[in-house]
């Protein structure tokens, strides 16, 4: 494990740069961090400490350790990670993922296969159920129905499909080509949190790329829920879901999925 600012920027032939933003995850990033660096194709993991928090980690000279001197935003702090970045593909990771089967070479072999700048697999919770983490945009009409108890966003797809094209994927793992996430200029860091994979991934169709999500692809994940319980995880999620509506409304992408 090495350090941010002593960390060489030598290029790796390794393929994937991984980056785990910890919010006092403990455990959880410990046993993630562990997984990754068992994963094929990793050329450097990036972990940025959001706060201060004691780790047991293991020593490898792909583990790169970032301090956040104070909290940063969702998007801030993975863009400042990808500045570290050097390898092909730059793979957003949350805290709170589960990789129990290799992920990177499949996510790879559907973005290239699909013509991607933007790969993510299925999300499955710890009940073993799939999570709804591939949606149609959303939209005020959209929201004024879920309110009332329907939802129109979710994806419906082929169970033998290899490949699906959503109009975004949520957050909780995402493979890009390092060179599209360049020009995109990463995520939006107007965001703190919420609405930044959404955000982007609406940017990516609007310059012509696509993004695709891969069903034999899975990672689990616990989902926490937080803006469900916290009033400053509620206050973030409408403060997001503003800046989104004014950015997008009327302004949506086409989806090209042939």
């Amino acid at each position: 494990m090495v350090d941010a600012s002593n960390s060489a920027g030598s290029h790796s032939t390794e393929k994937v740069t991984v980056s785990i933003v910890s919010h006092g995850h403990g455990a959880l990033v410990e046993q993630l961090i562990e997984q990754v660096l068992k994963q094929s194709g990793v050329a450097k993991v990036l972990l940025t400490l959001n706060v201060p928090e004691n780790l047991a980690l293991p020593s490898s000279n792909k583990l790169v350790l970032v301090h956040n001197t104070n909290p940063k935003g969702f998007g801030a702090s993975h863009n400042a990670a990808f500045r570290q970045c050097d390898s092909e593909f730059f793979c957003v990771l949350n805290p709170d993922i589960v990789l129990s089967q290799p992920i990177f070479g499949g996510l790879i072999e559907g973005l290239l296969t699909a013509g991607a700048v933007l790969a993510a697999p299925a999300v499955i919770s710890t009940s073993g159920e799939r999570e709804d983490s591939w949606r149609q945009f959303p939209t005020l009409g959209g929201l004024l129905l879920k309110f009332i108890g329907e939802d129109n966003s979710v994806i419906s797809f082929d169970s033998k499909a290899d490949v699906v094209f959503p109009a975004w994927v949520a957050g909780m793992c995402l493979l890009f080509d390092t060179q599209a996430y360049q020009r995109l200029g990463g995520f939006d860091e107007g965001y703190f949190l919420y609405y930044e994979d959404v955000d982007i991934c609406a940017r990516i169709w609007k310059e012509g790329f696509r993004l695709v999500a891969c069903p034999n692809i899975k990672v689990t994940h616990d989902a926490q829920r937080a803006s469900r319980r916290n009033s400053q995880h509620m206050r973030w999620h409408a403060l997001s879901m503003a800046r989104y509506f004014i950015k997008f409304a009327g302004r949506l992408p086409a989806i090209n999925r042939t």
